[in-house]
């Protein structure tokens, strides 16, 4: 029986590590519920342990965001310990990059089953509690490759493009309602993305490393920006200062940004 105010209860996917992790700890700090799931139980009872002091209402499961059967209880349980759900952020994810003869279609359909249709499936269990509510906010964690059009990350990039363009349908659909979405396109951090890192090309999981480390953005920055984002209701948040500029490069010089892009994927 739902015994907390469903107004201070958010639902985190991947919250074992990175940014999931980050948006646990600062979500919990502030005093309110988190479900944590993670399809890793080791790390979702770890970032649970490390909140539980801040949030008693909190709870850990496992989710792997490719089962329909995990979406459906994890609904279910958070109907009935919470009532409702005030933020659902679908952030869990893989990477994948090669060029476009060289990635397998087994790859391509990894990427896009967890990092597109992941989110699909969490949108589409929890849209109509969030309707009745008449309230609530949707985060989707995409990434700056989903609006760059980066060359030897297709596969990557097209499942976080999937995830701008459902959060922007999603959006439309859910205003009536009173209910917010973001999509969040962060660029390089420093996270556990690359521990099931899938790639064709030599050294490229060391050359995405070291951008990671000299991004200068870590993963609770990103967190306090998701976090200012749902309370601005701003849609597009774009993570990266050199991302801000690309993309308005992009959208109002698209040859020219082409052009400075073409010189990266010369061979």
């Amino acid at each position: 029986m739902a015994n907390t105010d469903w107004r201070n209860c958010i639902a985190i996917t991947g919250a074992g590590s990175g940014f999931g992790a980050a948006l646990a700890k600062k979500y919990a700090a502030e005093g309110w519920n988190v479900a944590v799931t993670d399809i890793n139980e080791e790390r979702a009872l770890q970032t649970l342990a490390e909140i539980k002091q801040d949030a008693g209402g909190s709870f850990a499961m496992i989710l792997d965001t490719t089962n329909p059967e995990h979406w459906q209880e994890f609904h279910d349980t958070i109907k009935a310990r919470w009532g409702g759900l005030q933020i659902l952020i679908n952030n869990a994810g893989v990477a994948t990059s090669g060029n476009i003869e060289e990635t397998s279609i087994e790859d391509w359909q990894w990427v896009i089953d967890i990092d597109l249709m992941g989110v699909v499936r969490g949108c589409r269990q929890f849209a109509s509690m969030f309707k009745q509510q008449k309230a609530g906010h949707i985060v989707n964690i995409a990434s700056f490759a989903g609006l760059a059009g980066l060359p030897f990350v297709s596969s990557y990039g097209v499942a976080k493009a999937g995830v701008v363009a459902l959060s922007e349908a999603l959006r439309l659909e859910m205003s009536p309602y009173g209910v917010g979405v973001t999509v969040a396109c962060p660029a390089f951090v420093k996270t556990n993305l690359l521990d099931n890192f899938r790639t064709t090309q030599e050294n490229a999981k060391d050359k995405v490393e070291r951008w990671m480390q000299s991004s200068g953005v870590d993963a609770e920055q990103i967190a306090d920006q998701i976090g200012k984002a749902v309370k601005n209701r701003t849609f597009l948040l774009l993570t990266h200062k050199p991302t801000k500029a690309a993309w308005r490069l992009k959208r109002w010089l698209p040859e020219f940004y082409y052009r400075q892009l073409e010189k990266r994927a010369k061979p």
